[in-house]
């Protein structure tokens, strides 16, 4: 099966091409450009690289959410896009989900943080369970958007060691030297960010599930209000009270 796998839900900018067990290609971007002048160039270069043909894929995965507002609908539009101009069906990946794979194999507890602003996160927690010939992802807390010290309340009650990623760690790193009690470590810089590939080859056994959709039905999973839309609330809310 061959996958196209397109992920622009945080800081880095990530197109791949995977093919049954082989990536074929990955272009990853993490830099102060804004994924509506990358993404589409990036999927352009990797298709004249490898001789892509955009027919010969068999669907198209996606970060499907949470992460940045932008950066989702950017993601989403193009992956819809695609997919209905090719007549190809998406496969939405958990933005959470898809980073914590890029740990794939480890005996550790992961925990993906991705910076949500207002001392917030969007996390979740993760262990690879073993099942014959490969490592299965199971969900210990399914992706949320919570504060800090929620997350670290679960790490620290579960009393395992944890492997940090993502961009959230730099924002946060003094609070959970501070605050967790467990061992814990951070993913080295090869790994501790977006890739598409790891999106890719978590898409490939959704695939086997046949959890797929079709493109005009995709919708990102925001998770929670838009700070546009969270400042309109507050303000009507304050109107109430006047």
């Amino acid at each position: 099966m061959k996958i196209l796998a397109l992920d622009s839900s945080g800081l880095v900018a990530s197109v791949a091409v995977l093919e049954d067990e082989n990536c074929i290609a990955e272009y990853t971007i993490n830099y102060k450009k804004t994924h509506s002048q990358t993404l589409l160039p990036m999927l352009d270069e990797v298709s004249k690289m490898v001789d892509l043909d955009l027919n010969s894929i068999d669907a198209i995965a996606v970060a499907a959410g949470p992460g940045s507002f932008t950066g989702l609908r950017i993601g989403s539009a193009t992956a819809k896009g695609l997919g209905q101009a090719l007549n190809k069906p998406l496969i939405g990946i958990p933005t959470v989900d898809g980073l914590a794979y890029n740990l794939y194999g480890t005996d550790k507890v992961v925990c993906p943080l991705m910076d949500a602003r207002r001392n917030q996160t969007y996390t979740g927690l993760y262990e690879f369970v073993r099942k014959e010939n490969k490592y299965e992802l199971r969900v210990i807390a399914a992706q949320c958007a919570v504060a800090l010290e929620e997350i670290i309340d679960k790490i620290n009650e579960l009393g395992r060691e944890v492997i940090f990623l993502g961009d959230g760690v730099p924002v946060f790193k003094a609070q959970l030297e501070e605050k967790v009690t467990v061992p814990f470590s951070f993913a080295p810089a090869s790994c501790n960010r977006q890739r598409a590939a790891a999106l890719g080859a978590l898409a490939l056994t959704y695939a086997e599930e046949g959890k797929m959709e079709a493109a005009a039905s995709h919708m990102p999973d925001y998770l929670r209000l838009s700070q546009a839309e969270r400042e309109r609330n507050e303000e009507l809310e304050r109107g109430t009270h006047n």
